[in-house]
């Protein structure tokens, strides 16, 4: 365990020394951007091919990290990407962590959360409880905006005489009745 943290560290200290690797002639072509994937220079005259004095450095193994930490989080614990709960049974929770996927939705993500919890599995990518407590107030709130969309809605005879249904007097009832029979025999067939 000792020997993996060192490795972490040193993992670590060479990163932040590692160069930005960068594609050559990116500015010269727009669609080749800054962050599209690296690619060896070719060209006969190429200064960076060539390893001039100040120019770009360029990919090489000595750039990296140890092996027995490779795919490792920084935690030391290695990654389990998490699709659905029954995925959430499949991690080791002594040596493995979880990365719930950003495909999975709101209720899901919260049953796996739950699960995980009851697991005593890490999540990698995020505060399980925090998360938890976010995920609920959304769902109330969600539920309380249709609780008052409902209860908003009514029938739209009661809205223009500016009463319920049931409360309708006999004339209006036949007057209403009589519109629509109106515009049943107004239809073309």
């Amino acid at each position: 365990m000792r020997e993996l943290k060192e490795l972490l560290d040193a993992r670590k200290e060479l990163k932040d020394g590692k160069p930005a690797f960068i594609r050559q002639d990116y500015q010269r072509r727009k669609r080749l951007g800054r962050k599209i994937k690296w690619r060896k220079p070719k060209g006969i005259h190429s200064k960076i091919r060539h390893h001039l004095k100040g120019r770009r450095k360029m990919p090489s193994p000595g750039y990296k990290s140890p092996s027995k930490v490779f795919g490792l989080h920084a935690t030391g614990l290695k990654i389990i990407h998490v699709h659905s709960v029954s995925d959430v049974n499949n991690v080791k929770k002594e040596n493995e962590g979880m990365i719930i996927s950003s495909q999975v939705g709101i209720r899901k993500k919260a049953e796996i959360l739950k699960k995980a919890k009851e697991l005593g599995i890490t999540a990698l990518n995020l505060n399980i409880d925090e998360q938890i407590k976010n995920i609920e107030e959304f769902m109330n709130t969600k539920k309380k905006q249709k609780e008052t969309k409902k209860d908003s809605k009514e029938k739209p005879e009661a809205k223009e005489h500016g009463q319920k249904p049931a409360e309708l007097t006999e004339d209006k009832k036949k007057e209403i009745d009589k519109k629509e029979k109106d515009k049943l025999l107004t239809k073309k067939v």
